[in-house]
């Protein structure tokens, strides 16, 4: 993806000119064509909007049109639009479906943003209708945050019943006013298709919206693609995203159930570099879709740092693309799950942030038992808990204070403590790690935590014994999470909430330069 940088300095005389010029050629184009000036026949923006990545001044903007187009964007400080701050644009072609993103820069900071989305045909200039969108940037200092995370979206076949709602919990995150949100992955369920109907344990049906793209396992890049363009047939979706930016991260549904780098995924062969034909598809459907920056020369790379002013960093890992194929077993008693190059990564901007907090936004959590992810059972490090217990140590070797982990992925909510002198590997500084999900798909119940790194379950919801697993997203076990960090004494309150936005538990932990972060209250 080219990186366009947005102008900060057109003048209102500037803008008028361009809008002139573009209107005139659009009138050219109706009085030599007059069939041209029906809706049908200007280029239209396909699903919704999207912004991202918003950091030091910054931020990405995406769309999709419905056919071959320019992408205009152009952005201000009030709804009004009566002042142009940044303008931009970008050709949304064949090659990427018609998507199209780009980045701004030079934007000001702590600053409500309006931008406003059209696609202009590239042959005529003729426009299309416009769609505004808005995202906040990062602080300079002394004002609070808010952001809320989750992730799995239309798993397990739970896709669009618009009777009952649609995706309710992108709505009701909505009505929290978010300054960005973290989506942990599983956006999409590739590997699940979405059939018309579903039959529920009270014996009514779930009916689906359904597409020729989700008829099937995805296989081809059409198929991926058509995942994403799914979600977008949701109003609470389009709604939320065009309002809220997001930093996204991916996991395995975004290919497969638990896939791995290595290994035959189908018939499809792998590319030169060994890659799997159905990872590079995966990959690059990903890319097409979400609003996420170009984070250097290696193709492909999800993680990264998201700098959103003095009192946060969020660290975005990938707990995917560098993993072992091993199913955390063997004899060998070596793994890995972050890769050295990621882990080297990780361990360098954490001893260097000057953040208040550290986020680090993980797509799985590191104490829950699961062969998918880090944890084995109880006992010393293992595999690749080898991995995290280096990590743990470097963060407390390098006095790396106020390190809140974050991810989803268990389709249940739960805050764990992680205490030192609870554990069997004791060289690390005690931590809170939140799961919250999902957000749109099956709900399952609580899993079993081992002793390795002495988590404690200080709370968790899902699903009951009676009631079973995958249990539908109609019966109200949807689950995101909200941080607040106060701007004045830097105090992080997070809160676990359901999709009717009820508060399940919160708490605050207080920031200072002492070895354990100090809990001040829970609240039930």
């Amino acid at each position: 993806m080219a990186m366009l940088r947005a102008s900060s300095a057109w003048t209102r005389r500037q803008f008028l000119v361009r809008s002139t010029s573009s209107f005139a050629l659009a009138s050219l184009g109706t009085l030599a064509t007059p069939y041209l000036s029906r809706a049908a026949d200007r280029p239209q923006i396909a699903g919704g909007i999207q912004s991202g990545d918003i950091c030091d001044g910054s931020a990405m903007v995406w769309a999709r049109a419905d056919r071959a187009a320019r992408m205009q964007v152009e952005c201000s400080t009030v709804e009004s639009f009566r002042s142009i701050i940044a303008s931009a644009s970008r050709d949304a072609l064949p090659d990427t479906d018609f998507t199209s993103k780009l980045q701004l820069d030079d934007l000001p900071p702590g600053q409500d943003i309006f931008y406003r989305v059209r696609f202009d045909d590239i042959a005529t200039g003729l426009c299309g209708e416009s769609r505004v969108g808005h995202f906040r940037t990062a602080p300079e200092a002394g004002r609070s945050i808010s952001f809320v995370w989750s992730g799995d979206v239309a798993g397990q076949g739970w896709g669009i019943d618009v009777a009952r709602g649609g995706y309710r919990s992108y709505r009701t995150m909505l009505d929290n006013r978010p300054d960005f949100f973290i989506h942990s992955g599983d956006h999409i369920y590739a590997d699940c298709t979405i059939p018309s109907e579903q039959r529920l344990p009270n014996g009514e049906t779930w009916r689906n919206l359904v597409t020729e793209e989700k008829a099937e396992v995805a296989h081809t890049l059409a198929q991926f693609r058509g995942n994403y363009k799914y979600n977008h047939l949701d109003e609470h979706f389009r709604a939320f995203h065009a309002d809220v930016p997001m930093f996204a991260q991916w996991d395995d549904h975004e290919v497969s159930n638990d896939w791995s780098p290595t290994g035959t995924f189908d018939d499809a062969g792998h590319e030169d570099d060994g890659t799997p034909r159905l990872v590079a598809r995966a990959r690059r459907a990903f890319f097409d879709f979400m609003p996420i920056r170009d984070i250097g020369a290696r193709q492909g790379r999800v993680y990264r740092k998201i700098a959103y002013g003095p009192l946060l960093d969020v660290f975005m890992i990938d707990m995917r693309s560098y993993r072992d194929d091993s199913w955390n077993k063997g004899d060998d008693k070596r793994g890995w799950i972050l890769g050295a190059e990621q882990l080297a990564w990780l361990k360098r901007e954490l001893a260097a942030s000057r953040a208040t907090w550290k986020v680090i936004a993980a797509d799985l959590p590191i104490g829950l038992i699961s062969l998918d992810a880090v944890a084995l059972g109880d006992g010393l490090p293992d595999r690749r808990e080898h991995e995290i217990a280096d990590l743990l140590s470097a963060i407390k070797r390098a006095g790396v204070r106020n390190v809140v982990w974050l991810t989803a992925d268990m389709h249940y909510t739960a805050a764990h403590y992680y205490d030192p002198n609870r554990a069997q590997f004791q060289d690390f500084e005690p931590f809170w790690e939140f799961v919250s999900g999902p957000l749109h798909a099956g709900s399952w119940g609580p899993g079993e935590l081992d002793n390795t790194f002495g988590p404690v379950a200080m709370y968790q919801n899902g699903c009951s014994a009676a009631q079973g697993e995958n249990l539908a997203p109609c019966f109200g076990l949807q689950f995101f999470g909200r941080v607040d960090i106060d701007g004045r004494d830097g105090v992080m309150t997070v809160t676990l909430k359901d999709v009717d936005n009820r508060d399940l538990w919160s708490v605050d932990i207080v920031p200072q330069p002492q070895l354990r972060p100090a809990v001040v209250a829970q609240h039930s």
